[in-house]
């Protein structure tokens, strides 16, 4: 249910965890989760338990083990643990916890996710937010919030789950070569409020220590731009292979076609070259964060 309290399906009276429903658009994410109630479903009968009476025992309501079992809810990996204990499993359940998390965020941010996961190099230009692996949660918040037409409150934290995860490509070793060029008016405008714009400016500035990483900032000022069709990225794989993509090229597609993706290198090594070198922009972020 939604983080807002409407939702009373967890034992305790609090609110069940948004952004678990079944995106009956995801063919795979279905297909996992009902495989999974299913499987739940017969160890809670072979255990001779009602629905109501399991979800007492593991601290669940009984509506909200009815749609696990039916295969419209993702369970939480505390749900499979208790199962798993309360019925015996010994462990069957438990496992499952894997193939639920693959499945939890939509199709689209699970592919991409896939994607940077296996990317040695990336490319990012952005003009209207900064991009999804730089966001905090609270700055990925709010912009989700802003999205018309609205999102309801579990899909923004769904949504904010999902690019929260893929924030480990930070975390890899070796680490991929990461490239960033953010408009000026990214560290500017304060979305969600002034001390979200004050974290997330922070968090910039450790990010752009890493020595894998590298921000720079293309001033309002600058006379010259090659970004002015809109954003792009290029991902490059270890095989040679990359894709991209560019709003005012291609129609917007993705493209893997190497003479398409020359263009969209050669539109970001322009803007790179436009922009401020990355150790100006680091101080031009401490600037802006003195001034926010």
């Amino acid at each position: 249910m939604s983080a807002d309290g409407a939702g009373t399906e967890h034992g305790d009276g609090g609110a069940d965890e948004p952004g678990w429903d079944v995106d009956p658009d995801d063919e795979s994410g279905v297909a996992v989760v009902a495989a999974v109630g299913r499987q739940i479903k017969a160890w809670r009968e072979a255990a001779g338990l009602r629905a109501g009476e399991f979800g007492a025992a593991i601290g669940y309501g009984e509506d909200l083990v009815y749609k696990v079992e039916g295969g419209r809810r993702i369970p939480r990996p505390e749900f499979l643990d208790r199962a798993d204990e309360v019925l015996g499993a010994g462990g069957k359940l438990a496992a499952m916890k894997k193939d639920v998390a693959e499945v939890r965020y939509p199709k689209k941010v699970r592919d991409l996710a896939k994607m940077e996961a296996k990317a040695v190099e990336l490319l990012a230009y952005g003009d209207h937010n900064l991009h999804g692996l730089l966001q905090t949660d609270d700055y990925a918040r709010a912009l989700f919030g802003m999205r018309q037409p609205a999102y309801e409150q579990n899909e923004i934290e769904r949504a904010v789950a999902g690019r929260a995860d893929r924030r480990s490509i930070f975390e890899r070793s070796p680490g991929p070569s990461l490239s960033f060029v953010q408009e000026e008016v990214t560290l500017r405008r304060p979305l969600g409020g002034r001390m979200v714009l004050r974290r997330q400016l922070q968090r910039l500035l450790e990010v752009g220590q890493l020595r894998n990483v590298t921000i720079q900032v293309m001033p309002t000022s600058r006379e010259d731009h090659a970004g002015m069709q809109g954003e792009t990225q290029v991902l490059k794989f270890g095989d040679g292979t990359a894709v991209g993509r560019s709003e005012g090229a291609f129609a917007g597609r993705p493209v893997s076609d190497p003479k398409q993706l020359r263009i969209l290198e050669l539109r970001y090594g322009m803007i790179r070259a436009q922009a401020l070198t990355p150790r100006e922009s680091l101080a031009f972020i401490e600037q802006v964060l003195g001034e926010t």
